[in-house]
């Protein structure tokens, strides 16, 4: 087919516009790089700190991301609703944790303190995710894609205003876990103790993840369906069994990021999960959506730029407080994701058939 002077002409200015803007951001990035090293206003010891925070949150995005990106996988769908399911492992875990805290539980026995409050809330996020696959998700599976992403924002709204009918508007705070307070140095580098046991905590649980998707029969059964549904049950898999698995397996991860996630911020509200889930969602986009090591890599990354491009690239353009545009660093990755490399580090670019 012949394609006419006024769409190569447009195609050429589009093009155009895309390179400039590529151009302008590179270039905006290495002069306020440049601009801030110079000034020598932050020490080694800081710029450690500033990627230490951003290991830790990265961790728990990249949590979350796991979710996202099992799902899609799958199922070939955004699962909106899972920010949500991340907030309700908060929830969960909130109160299981000031119950064990007024009781004293917590101070005598920190690392139980911890670590139940972390399996109650993925139990509950667990259940609350299976509800939803099952009411808003599976009677929908052969419905055109717009269907069950439209179901996927019901239902992310119907669980968002139902834990604010049920707990309020308000903030709650986490409580704290005293042997957690103060830090520890790690060959020079001081680590705050919660940072250090989100990073330990949330390495094991993406370690365990992949080993299970990679060397066990139920993972090797999750990549088959993820390749082709429609084979994978001629060979005798019961898809509808590796589906719910996989909702439930991220919805775990989810609700244990929920946990540190209030752990690091200390804070609990019904409205938690939108911020950090859109940056888990850039995650798994950064990494490669449908790539389980992408997500992982995703979240560390956008975490440790996140918390080191504000003071490193920002503040060199002579912005003032930069640290409040940090949310904005997200987005902004997630564009500049779009326009250098759509498939993400580790992806792959998709047939028609995938995509």
């Amino acid at each position: 087919m012949r394609i006419s002077l006024n769409e190569r002409l447009l195609d050429l200015a589009v093009t155009g516009f895309l390179w400039g803007f590529r151009i302008l951001i590179v270039a905006a990035i290495l002069i306020g790089t440049f601009n801030t090293l110079r000034t020598g206003k932050y020490t080694g010891e800081q710029w450690l700190d500033f990627v230490v925070f951003g290991i830790s949150q990265g961790a728990i995005y990249a949590l979350i991301a796991l979710g996202y990106t099992m799902v899609y996988g799958i199922l070939r769908m955004i699962n909106f609703a899972h920010s949500e399911i991340f907030m309700s492992g908060a929830f969960s875990g909130f109160f299981l944790a000031t119950y064990l805290t007024k009781t004293g539980f917590t101070t005598s026995n920190p690392l139980l303190g911890l670590l139940i409050p972390i399996l109650f809330a993925m139990l509950m996020s667990t259940s609350i995710a299976l509800l939803v696959e099952r009411v808003a998700y599976r009677p929908l599976r052969e419905a055109p894609r717009l269907v069950p992403l439209i179901s996927a924002i019901g239902a992310s709204y119907f669980l968002l205003y139902t834990f604010r009918g049920f707990f309020g508007p308000g903030v709650y705070a986490y409580p704290p876990i005293p042997a957690l307070e103060g830090e520890w140095v790690v060959l020079g580098i001081h680590i705050l103790k919660v940072q250090g046991v989100i990073i330990i905590a949330a390495s094991l649980m993406m370690a365990t993840l992949y080993s299970i998707v990679q060397f066990t029969k139920i993972g090797k059964a999750m990549r088959a369906v993820s390749e082709d549904k429609d084979t994978a049950a001629l060979m005798g898999i019961d898809v509808n069994r590796i589906i719910v698995t996989t909702f439930a397996v991220g919805a775990a991860m989810a609700g244990a990021a929920g946990v540190l996630y209030a752990l690091i911020y200390r804070q609990v509200t019904f409205a938690m999960g939108f911020t950090p889930g859109i940056k888990a969602f850039t995650s798994a986009v950064l990494g490669g959506i449908g790539n389980i090591p992408g997500a992982m890599l995703g979240g560390i990354v956008l975490g440790v730029v996140e918390s080191v491009a504000p003071s490193l690239i920002l503040e060199g353009l002579g912005i003032t407080r930069p640290y409040q545009l940090k949310d904005a660093v997200a987005y902004t990755m997630l564009v500049m994701i779009l326009l250098f490399r759509p498939q993400g580090i580790l992806g792959e670019r998709l047939t028609k058939k995938k995509a």
